[in-house]
C-alpha cells in the first residue's frame, strides 16, 4: 500500500520505516526541513536501536520523507498522523493534531478514490471523533465514512528498542468509524498476521493506550511505595521482596525443561528513583485530567504520580544520610537519560536529582553513554560531563546510578580494590549490596 505518515518523532519515524521494511511505499512528512534532508540521506534524528540500518535499506526506494503534507496524502491510499501531544499540566495539547488533520482535509479536497485519515498520536478518548474528524469535514468538504475512512491506531512502541517492537508486536489495536475504516488498515498490518488483533471504535482504542501505561505507571509506584515502606522497617530488602514476588505463577512460569522464565510484566514490579519518559508522565497525568474534566475523580492514579515525583528525592536522602553537607563535594551522577537505550532526557529522575545537588553545593560530573549532549540543554551548567564511566568515577566520593545502563554493571570491578572507595548510591539496584565496598540502595 501507498502510506503517509505525519510527524517523524520516535513514533512517526520508527512506523514509517517499519511499514517500509515490510513492504510498503511510505513517504513520512515533516515541517522540519533539516530533518527531512537527514532522513533522505539514511541518517536517522533520533538513537533507536537498528533504525540508521534500516533507513540505510529503504530510503531511495521504498521509504522517502518530504515537508510536502499535500502532496504525501494525494500519492497514499491511508494517512497516519503521528504528532506530539504535548500535556501543559491540565490538557494536552491538540493544536498539531488538529493543524494535521486540517491540511490533510485540504488535501483530500482534490483527491479521488477513498482514503483512510488513522490517528496513531496518543490522544484522549474522544479525540478521533470529536476533534479530527470534524476538522477533516469541514477542511475537505466531504462526508466521513461515505467519502473517506478515520481510524485510530495506537502505539506500543518502548523507546530504545522500537522497531524490535513495532517489528515483534504483542498486539494490534484498530480503531475506526466503521468496518471499511478498520479493514484498510488490516491490510496495513497483513505481514502481522499472526499478531492478536483486536478491531474496536475509535474511543475504546485511545482508552486501550492510556490503560496501558497506566498499568505499568502504577505498578513501578506500588513497587516503590512498597521499597520506601521496607526501608522505614529495617532489616528487609525490596529487592529479596520482589524477586520472592515474582516467584509467583503470576508473574513466571516453569517450562517442561524445568527452566523458570519471568514475565516481563515482573521488571515493572521493581523498585527505583522513578519512571520518565514521553509516555507515563504524561499519559497519567491526562488521564487524571480528563476525569477530572468530567466530574470523576481518580485517586489511585493521583496517587501514583505523586508517588513517582517524591521518589528522585529518595536518592539524596540516601546521599546526605553519609554527608549531612554536599558543599564541594564530588559526586558523579551515572545515567541521564529516563532510560537505557536512548537519549530521551523527557522527565528523567536525572533532572530534579542534578538540580538538587548543584543547589546544595555539591561538585557534579555527570555520565551517560549516549545522552550526554542531550542533557547539557536541559542540567544546570554547572555540571561537567565525564566521557567515559572510568573518568566519571575518578576522584567521586559519592556515584548515583540514575539510570539501569548494563555498562554501570562493570562498577564492582572499576571499585574492587581502591582504597577511597565511594559510596554507591543505587537507584535503580542492578548491583549487589556486597559486591562494593560502600553500597546504599533504594528500598532496604
Amino acid at each position: 500500500m501507498r502510506i503517509s505518515v505525519i510527524g517523524t518523532g520516535y513514533v512517526g519515524l520508527v512506523s514509517g520505516a517499519c511499514f517500509a521494511e515490510v513492504g510498503h511505499d511510505v513517504t513520512c512528512v515533516d515541517l522540519d526541513a533539516a530533518k527531512v534532508e537527514r532522513i533522505n540521506a539514511g541518517k536517522t534524528p533520533i538513537h533507536e536501536e537498528g533504525l540508521e540500518a534500516m533507513l540505510g535499506r529503504l530510503v531511495g526506494t521504498r521509504l522517502r520523507a518530504t515537508t510536502d503534507l499535500a502532496a504525501a496524502v494525494q500519492g497514499s491510499d491511508i494517512t497516519f498522523i503521528a504528532v506530539g501531544t504535548p500535556f501543559d499540566g491540565r490538557h494536552i495539547d491538540l493544536g498539531y493534531i488538529r493543524e494535521s488533520a486540517r491540511q490533510i482535509g485540504a488535501a483530500l479536497r482534490g483527491k479521488s478514490g477513498y482514503h483512510v485519515v488513522v490517528v496513531k498520536s496518543t490522544v484522549v478518548p474522544g479525540t478521533t471523533d470529536d476533534v479530527v474528524l470534524p476538522e477533516l469535514e469541514r477542511a475537505s468538504g466531504m462526508r466521513a465514512g461515505a467519502d473517506f475512512g478515520v481510524g485510530m491506531n495506537p502505539e506500543f512502541l518502548t523507546e530504545g528498542v522500537a522497531v524490535s517492537d513495532f517489528m515483534r508486536p504483542d498486539r494490534i489495536v484498530l480503531g475506526g468509524i466503521d468496518a471499511r475504516s478498520v479493514d484498510v488498515q488490516r491490510e496495513v498490518y497483513a505481514s502481522f498476521a499472526q499478531t492478536p488483533t483486536l478491531a474496536t471504535n475509535n474511543k475504546t482504542a485511545e482508552m486501550i493506550k492510556y490503560v496501558s501505561n497506566s498499568v505499568l505507571a502504577t505498578l513501578i509506584s506500588f513497587s516503590n511505595e512498597m521499597g520506601n515502606l521496607c526501608s522505614t522497617l529495617g532489616g528487609v530488602d525490596v529487592a529479596d521482596v520482589m524477586r520472592g514476588v515474582h516467584l509467583a505463577r503470576y508473574f513466571s512460569s516453569v517450562l517442561e525443561d524445568g527452566r523458570r522464565v519471568q514475565a516481563p510484566i515482573s521488571s515493572f514490579l521493581w523498585a527505583g528513583c522513578g519512571y520518565g519518559g514521553s509516555c507515563l508522565p504524561k499519559d497519567t497525568k491526562a488521564l487524571v485530567a480528563h476525569g477530572a474534566d468530567r466530574g470523576l475523580e481518580m485517586p489511585l492514579l493521583d496517587a501514583v504520580i505523586h508517588t513517582n515525583l517524591a521518589q528522585p528525592a529518595r536518592m539524596l536522602a540516601l546521599l546526605e544520610a553519609q554527608f549531612p553537607s554536599l558543599d564541594g563535594v564530588t559526586v558523579a551522577l551515572l545515567g541521564l537519560a529516563f532510560k537505557e537505550d536512548t537519549d530521551d532526557m523527557r522527565e528523567s529522575p536525572a533532572i530534579p536529582i542534578a538540580r538538587a545537588l548543584v543547589e546544595r553545593g555539591a561538585r557534579v560530573v555527570a555520565y551517560d553513554p549516549i545522552a550526554n549532549d542531550a542533557a547539557r540543554a536541559v542540567l544546570p551548567a554547572q555540571i561537567s560531563y565525564a566521557a567515559s564511566l572510568e573518568q566519571a568515577i575518578a576522584g567521586a566520593s559519592a556515584l548515583l546510578l540514575v539510570t539501569r545502563w548494563s555498562e554501570f554493571r562493570r562498577l564492582p570491578q572499576l571499585l574492587a580494590g581502591r582504597a577511597d572507595a565511594p559510596l554507591l548510591i543505587d537507584g535503580r539496584r542492578i548491583i549487589e549490596p556486597g559486591a562494593v565496598p560502600r553500597y546504599a540502595g533504594i528500598g532496604m
